[in-house]
């Protein structure tokens, strides 16, 4: 990130738009400031990028804490770069995914304009907000008391909001997980 924030260094940045690339920017280490900086010269760029033709295929933008970036009741610096890539992205192939506790906190316009819709567990005053109101009352109200693991994924082509598992992952997530003899009989005592 130093060639974005330092002016007098020459730098390579990473081209977002290199074919079939998946690039990670992690911003946890960053300072609020520069972590809004990093994420709007990256979206700015990217997306007029798009506009002018320079790269014909489809991008996935994946945003974590998106009402941090575009919160519904305060001024945020790249808060129109995100509306204009809701509004008008999908038409140039730049798909914004947008993950937040509170759909609630993110502004109306972002929010509106998402095709698919993923909820997880709900809060009661959450699930009765507006943001949730394309939920029939019976999704809203399971959204209550979702286990960890399942969604629901409400999307255009199915009428009705479906209820999708994510399969347990096939590796270790925790140390205590790790299993030191991966010997078949170790995995045989393990699993049965």
């Amino acid at each position: 990130v130093g060639h974005l924030l330092r002016g007098d260094r020459p730098g390579n940045p990473p081209d977002p738009l290199k074919g079939e690339q998946v690039h990670v920017v992690d911003l946890a280490k960053l300072h609020p400031q520069a972590q809004m900086f990093v994420v709007g010269a990256l979206l700015k760029d990217l997306f007029e990028r798009k506009e002018r033709g320079q790269y014909r295929g489809r991008v996935f933008i994946v945003l974590d804490e998106l009402n941090k970036y575009a919160p519904r009741d305060e001024e945020s610096p790249i808060k129109d770069v995100l509306l204009d890539i809701a509004e008008r992205g999908r038409s140039l192939g730049v798909i914004l995914i947008g993950a937040q506790q509170t759909a609630s906190e993110v502004e109306r316009r972002v929010v509106g304009n998402a095709a698919i819709r993923v909820v997880g567990r709900l809060d009661a005053a959450e699930a009765e907000r507006p943001e949730y109101r394309y939920l029939p009352a019976s999704f809203r109200q399971r959204a209550l008391i979702l286990p960890q693991g399942m969604v629901i994924l409400s999307q255009p082509e199915i009428p009705v909001p479906l209820l999708v598992r994510f399969p347990f992952p096939a590796w270790a997530t925790k140390r205590e997980e790790v299993l030191e003899d991966n010997s078949a009989e170790a995995l045989r005592r393990e699993l049965f």
